[in-house]
């Protein structure tokens, strides 16, 4: 199956309106990485944050990068409606401690964590006959039970066990995706792409992908394919891409490369499966 790809005579939002739910005081750099990528393959990329301050978070990034449109949080589920598909985690806060992710037994669970949770679970019960990438924050402090139908999980094997409860494995993440009729995407040096029906292993990358960022860019680019492709297809081609970036950017500087780099890379590696 191929990518989706743009008629020659095609208008203004035919080609994807995707919406990218994060962002904070402290974890502002992680949408943005996000937004950059997808803002270079869909037609428009709705910015929500629930942050406060985020009027003037939102001034600083738009002082990098104008391609995007700011939402304020009180309209939210109004645009997210508009959206073809929707992210959610990047750069939204999580729990200080890794202990209390889903606050159970006797765990007291601090306050910004818990926000983020009650942020997550409404939206994803809500609004879940949308296309949903949960990544990052919403990851880590969201229970299982709210994983919509079709919705694509991006976790490093951390982040996995903290969800799941238990080892990051092929096998469980075949099982899992089959258990919840979800897509997860298991992040490492060999990432596992699993669908209810069958999995993919994808070689490739090098120590460069381990720097912090680059799992908000394959989240951008995932959320963008997603907007226009089946789930599966968007996560496979999403995860294929951002490795043979990686490993392109490898061969010129080796391992010193970043985020904003990688995402600089991938809409031209990216164009040549559109050719």
């Amino acid at each position: 199956m191929k990518l989706y790809q743009p008629k020659t005579n095609s208008t203004k939002e035919e080609n994807g309106k995707v919406a990218i739910i994060g962002g904070s005081s402290l974890f502002h750099g992680a949408p943005l990485l996000a937004l950059k990528i997808a803002s270079r393959i869909v037609d428009i990329v709705f910015f929500i944050s629930p942050e406060p301050s985020i009027g003037k978070i939102a001034e600083k990034i738009k002082s990098n990068l104008s391609s995007f449109i700011w939402v304020p949080w009180a309209d939210r589920e109004e645009y997210i409606q508009k959206s073809d598909a929707v992210l959610i985690g990047p750069g939204l806060m999580r729990y200080r401690s890794d202990k209390n992710h889903q606050c159970k037994n006797h765990r007291i669970c601090d306050q910004i964590g818990e926000e983020t949770k009650q942020i997550t679970h409404q939206l994803l019960e809500k609004l879940s006959q949308k296309q949903w990438v949960i990544d990052a924050g919403s990851l880590q402090v969201m229970e299982t039970k709210f994983i919509p139908r079709n919705a694509i999980l991006t976790p490093n094997k951390k982040e996995f066990k903290m969800l799941f409860d238990c080892q990051p494995t092929k096998e469980a993440a075949a099982d899992l995706a089959k258990k919840h009729k979800c897509v997860i995407v298991l992040k490492g040096a060999e990432t596992i792409v699993c669908s209810p029906k069958k999995c993919v292993s994808i070689k490739g990358g090098n120590a460069g992908l381990t720097k912090g960022g680059t799992g908000d860019v394959l989240a951008g680019l995932t959320v963008a394919l997603a907007a226009k492709n089946p789930a599966f297809l968007a996560a496979k081609i999403a995860s294929i891409i951002v490795k043979k970036a990686a490993d392109e950017l490898y061969k010129k500087v080796g391992f010193a490369y970043n985020a904003d780099d990688l995402a600089e890379k991938i809409p031209e590696v990216l164009g040549r499966y559109f050719c």
